[in-house]
């Protein structure tokens, strides 16, 4: 089976989150990209001790920087922020041949400047009210990885 949406996590730091995203990835034959570092071992042994028996129906891809990420993947880049000016509805995940990647930053941070600054037309972000800074990482990810599939009609999932 073709994979069309991927995940991409920028150094994540919670393990819990992407462990969450891993899940949600397993659930949805969605790509997991992970770019050191990652604030977390994801050695067997540790996987198992966290419950993750999952992980092995996850396609996982690690890289050691964001440039050695890209340079590796071809297709259409979103980049999700609190800083993106158009919701994550706006655009059109639809084609189930082309790869869709919606990169995520650290926890703490978020994506470096000068990936938002460079990509502000594909900055997305999730609509909500201003009583928090953000949502929570894997929460995110889902609603990504479910629209897109939406606009694909679900495509191989029951």
């Amino acid at each position: 089976m073709v994979l069309s949406v991927h995940i991409v996590l920028f150094q994540p730091e919670i393990p819990a989150n992407t462990g969450n995203i891993a899940r949600t990835c397993a659930a949805t034959d969605t790509s997991l990209h992970l770019i050191r570092p990652l604030g977390f071992s994801t050695d067997d042994k540790m996987l198992k001790r966290a419950g993750l028996d999952y992980w092995e129906h996850v396609n996982i891809s690690y890289y050691d920087s964001i440039d050695e990420f890209f340079e590796k993947t071809e297709g259409e880049y979103f980049y999700l922020t609190k800083y993106g000016k158009k919701p994550h509805t706006t655009f059109d995940y639809s084609n189930p041949e082309e790869d869709y990647y919606f990169v995520f930053g650290k926890e703490t941070t978020g994506l470096p400047d000068e990936i938002i600054e460079a990509n502000m037309d594909r900055c997305l972000r999730i609509p909500m009210t201003d009583n928090v800074r953000s949502l929570n990482l894997s929460n995110t990810a889902a609603i990504l990885v479910y629209e897109a599939l939406r606009q694909q009609d679900f495509l191989h999932l029951e």
